[in-house]
């Protein structure tokens, strides 16, 4: 059934339909509403499980509290964006490195400072060698279905999973969506049934201290887990689609890439702004296109080069930036490509929220198409302003020496 609706309260019902056994909450802007949601379901008993809400004083709590549900064998779940996510990075390491499958939403939001509460990707960005799976959603449609996906995910593979929402521009927006009924999502997803779990009957212990003598074993295992996921978690997706009708998830998408000369990949929501602009060259015949990455960890490097080692170029658009490193996904790529003869050009926009507007984009393409971009470009930035202040902070080192 299609319905309009916005779309935090689309992945609210999408995460209600897998039968969670405990929701943990801590609110923070852009992803309050998707815990609101929750929230008003398990008051009017919508969730057909014995769901326990539990509002807690802090990110880290909030975590914490999934840790020792999941530690127990309960679906656990929670969300949370940006400051909150860096809150919570002992625990975040934590999950992982106990491999408890617990699902977690992050509504994508820039991290200061400067305090910035609008979109972009630098938040899940910091936690991206943590250990969790991370697959992005592009639409409202695809982040309520990675949700239900999500849970397959990380109970099958006992790896916690983060499911990255653009903050905003899919969480506060309205949009069509082809709601999940219970019984598909039943057939989809069994009960969960952990790997491990604590039992008063069968005592052990879980994240208990490892010396040297066997730290690098766990973590070396934690790792192998870890890399095997990339296959599981594309049949996964073939298996949604087949219950439900629809695409959605898996490792990438292909836009009119397979055989372009230039291809642009991307993460999230900005596909559908690059999707309209390839709609344009194609009308003129251009030799380009678009490739999704809807799992970025584990990073599918292998299967990646094999469906764009035609290109000649590829051009990385992405809404991050860390010092010493450039775009995370444009590093990725090129590490990727390394044995390759394609072209790697890294953009950066939409920072702290900041449009990404088709007009801008374009002429950061054709200049891609003709190789006369930068390895590193930015959208929108105003290059006078950067050089003027640091002109100004300049002058200031030189007086006080």
């Amino acid at each position: 059934m299609l319905k309009q609706v916005e779309g935090s309260i689309g992945v609210a019902e999408a995460i209600g339909l897998c039968r969670p056994d405990l929701v943990c909450a801590y609110p923070i802007t852009p992803q309050t509403h998707i815990v609101e949601g929750l929230a008003d379901m398990v008051r009017k008993g919508k969730i057909k499980s014995n769901c326990q809400y539990i509002n807690v004083e802090s990110e880290f709590a909030a975590l914490s509290v999934c840790i020792g549900s999941s530690a127990t064998g309960v679906r656990s779940y929670t969300a949370t964006s940006s400051q909150g996510l860096l809150f919570m990075a002992e625990a975040v390491y934590n999950a992982a490195g106990m491999r408890l499958p617990i699902v977690m939403t992050i509504g994508n939001r820039a991290i200061g400072g400067p305090i910035n509460i609008w979109n972009d990707q630098s938040d899940s960005m910091s936690m991206r060698d943590a250990g969790w799976i991370q697959i992005h959603a592009e639409t409202n449609q695809e982040a309520g279905d990675l949700h239900i996906q999500a849970f397959k995910i990380a109970e099958q593979l006992s790896i916690p999973v983060m499911v990255c929402v653009d903050g905003f521009l899919l969480t506060h927006a309205y949009e069509q969506i082809e709601s999940s009924t219970q019984e598909q999502v039943d057939e989809f997803l069994p009960p969960f049934k952990p790997m491990q779990a604590l039992d008063c009957d069968n005592p052990m212990s879980m994240g208990a201290m490892v010396g040297p003598e066997a730290f690098m074993e766990v973590r070396a295992l934690n790792i192998a887990h870890f890399d095997n996921a990339i296959e599981p978690i594309q049949k996964i997706s073939e298996e949604f689609e087949k219950i439900f009708g629809r695409k959605a998830g898996g490792l990438y998408e292909h836009y009119n890439s397979e055989d372009a000369d230039t291809v642009v990949v991307s993460l999230g929501s900005v596909n559908g702004t690059v999707k309209d602009i390839i709609d344009e060259y194609k009308k003129d015949n251009v030799s380009i296109g678009s490739f999704k990455i809807g799992c970025y960890r584990p990073f599918p490097g292998k299967q990646i080069v094999e469906q764009l080692k035609h290109a000649k170029r590829i051009i990385v658009v992405e809404k991050d930036i860390f010092a010493g490193v450039g775009g995370c996904l444009a590093n990725d790529m090129t590490v990727a490509f390394k044995d390759t003869d394609v072209k790697i050009y890294s953009v950066i926009g939409g920072l702290g929220g900041r449009p990404i507007f088709k007009k801008s984009l374009i002429k950061i393409l054709d200049r891609g198409m003709k190789d006369e971009l930068e390895d590193l470009s930015f959208i929108d930035l105003d290059q006078s302003l950067v050089e003027r202040e640091i002109t100004r902070e300049d002058l200031f080192m030189t007086k006080a020496v």
